[in-house]
């Protein structure tokens, strides 16, 4: 996942949980210069139906 900010970050991991079982988040990585975006990786497994409604 590749976003600018932090909060940016938060967000979509917020948006991702609603679907996506997340396992593991790892540290910030920056991407090359002169980009100032950064990333993440996960390991997420997609959440059951019945879970994903609640």
């Amino acid at each position: 996942m590749r976003c600018s900010a932090p909060t940016e970050t938060a967000a979509t991991l917020t948006a991702l949980a609603h679907v996506l079982t997340i396992q593991r988040v790892s540290r910030s990585y920056p991407d090359r210069p002169p980009s100032t975006w950064h990333r993440i990786y996960i390991d997420a497994v997609p959440r059951d139906r019945e879970e994903a409604r609640q």
